[in-house]
């Protein structure tokens, strides 16, 4: 039992807020109500405003509490969850939104996965990811409801299980394939074709593969994955909601997803490149590094301008 007065709203699903209506039947009811779940570090209500405010209507001071284990955005996922299960059940468009949100947090879960948290259609929640790509980080695995981690494209987990067994060859199967999202069955057998020194695909997948001599004319190794710091920043910016919460956050995030390929991604795109494009796209892209160029030192020099600034605040 805490004191409903030391309790704080939480980040919401519910876009209208709370309905009176609902809390005056509660209020009246006369009924027990069962205890709210609430941050025990924010003391944030994360499921239950409903059930708190028609206590303070009957004019209690006190209400039963369970505490959350979890960070921020799980208790959000908790929430959603919560109030599609019972209570009074969210809208529509609220359980859109909610799915949007768990989308950009957790890109990896799969759609049904996250129809079952949002209380929609797997078949939904896929149509939703594939407008808001430009938002959300893009991953090679999905995770299901059952906690597996499964790829998309299976050839890419044997080609990266290839490439880290290859750089720590003494890594377990279980270590390798959580890393590469592929089942430790499949990195057993990535490492057996490797000691015999085949190729990590089956037959039937290398027959889809076109020679990379053929397709492409020139190659870039990107092997140290110098690219990784700057797609865990991204993803970190992604889910600040001073960015993604305007307009122009949103724009920028666009942008700069674009140009966040991924490695593998990199391989297949220039692979694809017609021969006879190769030379405007090279002209192309070293345009837009010069645009990104300049962006970074204007970025530079307003974080200097502004350090400076403090610095002369400090001194006045």
């Amino acid at each position: 039992m805490v004191p409903v007065e030391s309790l704080l709203p939480s980040d919401s699903p519910r876009s209208a807020g709370e309905d009176v209506e609902h809390i005056r039947t509660l209020a009246a009811s006369g009924a027990e109500l069962p205890a709210i779940v609430v941050m025990p570090t924010t003391k944030r209500v994360i499921d239950g405003m409903h059930r708190l405010r028609a206590t303070k209507m009957r004019g209690a001071t006190e209400i039963a509490v369970r505490y959350f284990e979890g960070g921020e955005e799980e208790a959000f996922i908790f929430a959603v969850k919560s109030n599609v299960t019972h209570g009074l059940p969210l809208s529509l468009d609220d359980r859109k939104a909610a799915a949007t949100r768990v989308l950009e947090t957790h890109p990896s879960w799969s759609d049904r996965a996250i129809g079952l948290a949002t209380g929609l259609s797997a078949k939904t929640v896929g149509t939703l990811r594939s407008c808001s790509t430009a938002g959300v980080p893009q991953s090679n695995v999905r995770i299901g409801g059952d906690g597996r981690a499964r790829p998309l494209d299976p050839t890419e987990g044997r080609k990266l299980a290839s490439r880290l067994l290859q750089e720590n060859p003494s890594a377990s199967l279980r270590q390798i394939a959580a890393q590469a999202g592929v089942s430790p069955s499949t990195a057993s057998d990535v490492r057996k074709r490797l000691s015999r020194g085949e190729s990590p695909l089956p037959e039937r997948d290398r027959q889809q593969e076109v020679p990379a001599v053929a397709r492409t004319p020139a190659r870039v190794s990107r092997a140290d994955g110098s690219w990784a710091p700057h797609t865990v920043a991204l993803r970190h910016l992604s889910r600040d909601p001073s960015v993604r919460l305007t307009e122009d956050g949103r724009a920028l995030l666009r942008w700069l997803n674009v140009v966040a390929v991924r490695n593998q991604d990199w391989d297949r795109l220039l692979g694809n490149v017609p021969p006879h494009c190769v030379k405007v796209i090279a002209e192309l892209a070293r345009g837009c590094a010069d645009i990104w160029h300049r962006v970074a030192e204007e970025l530079d020099q307003a974080g200097i301008d502004e350090a400076a600034g403090r610095s002369l605040s400090d001194v006045g």
